[in-house]
């Protein structure tokens, strides 16, 4: 397999939306906690890259297989080299994701293995997450709220948002409720983000999807309300921006978000009018990095402006 054949099969120009996340997770950690560790940042930015290109993989493979295409002009691979592909990037996904545990706690391991276990159900099994009217929610949820907790609380260990505690076999939970709903509101720019890009992946593929059974949140809602609910999050995503500045869990520097009001909605509305896997699907992907960048952006001046006021 060609170099440019894996990066089509595992989708690489998608991984920004697990980036993203990432970065924003290790930004945050460094404004409201002044904590940043590179050792678990890099161990959790490789599991992370493992773990979705593998489950991007399983998903171009089922999908091959389900419509009975698995030949050059599908994956440009045999059926053993995809299968081979899969099992290394969820090898690799593992090894790095236990040792980020075993430099972190036991809240890691947990988070680990529930978010591993999705990724995989979303492609696989007998009824894939993706193929259901749930896919938005979970790829939003744990790619938007999820790794961004994860990438703060590795960052930050000692703030122990979550500790994991087994003291003469009783297990208790302690949460700081507080940071943790903070954590939530501060990553609703990337919950957004995300699951706009899955729902309008889905508006496009509204007619395979009903063709291959694959019942998507649009094929239930229809068409139009569809597309009314993916520039509703958009509003969502400013107006959840204001909640944050105003409740000063980011900085007034991320007023410079809002910037990118115009030319987010232009692109909103290209797509309502023509929504297109090919001509207009990159949209969503471009309006969450153009949304997300400007958000990390943001957040950095204020550290810079305070590191620099501190020489």
């Amino acid at each position: 397999m060609t170099i440019k054949s894996f990066f089509e099969f595992v989708e690489i120009r998608t991984k920004v939306a697990s980036l993203i996340p990432l970065l924003l997770g290790a930004v945050f950690s460094i404004y409201r906690y002044q904590s940043f560790s590179w050792k678990n940042f890099s161990l959790m930015l490789m599991s992370l890259l493992s773990i979705d290109m593998a489950t991007t993989a399983i998903n171009n493979y089922i999908d091959c297989k389900k419509t009975r295409n698995l030949s050059d002009d599908c994956l440009e691979h045999n059926e053993n080299t995809a299968k081979a592909i899969i099992s290394f990037l969820l090898l690799l996904a593992v090894l790095f994701g236990l040792l980020l545990f075993l430099n972190t706690d036991l809240v890691v391991l947990i988070i680990g293995v529930i978010s591993f276990a999705v990724g995989i159900l979303y492609t696989y099994g007998p009824i894939p997450i993706s193929r259901m009217p749930l896919g938005e929610i979970f790829s939003g949820f744990f790619m938007g709220f999820v790794i961004v907790f994860l990438a703060v609380h590795v960052n930050a260990p000692d703030q122990n948002l979550v500790q994991i505690l087994l003291n003469n076999a009783v297990l208790s939970i302690n949460l700081k409720l507080v940071e943790v709903i903070y954590i939530f509101l501060f990553s609703i720019p990337a919950v957004g983000g995300i699951a706009n890009i899955m729902l309008a992946n889905n508006i496009c593929d509204m007619e395979n999807d009903e063709k291959n059974k694959r019942y998507t949140l649009p094929v239930y809602i229809g068409k139009n309300k569809a597309l009314k609910l993916f520039e509703f999050i958009y509003y969502a995503i400013y107006l959840d921006l204001l909640i944050a500045i105003v409740l000063k869990i980011i900085p007034l520097n991320s007023i410079l978000v809002f910037f990118t009001v115009y030319p987010v909605f232009r692109n909103v509305k290209k797509f309502v009018s023509n929504p297109d896997k090919e001509l207009t699907f990159g949209i969503s992907v471009k309006n969450f990095a153009l949304i997300n960048f400007m958000y990390i952006l943001s957040i950095y001046t204020r550290i810079y402006t305070r590191i620099a006021s501190i020489k």
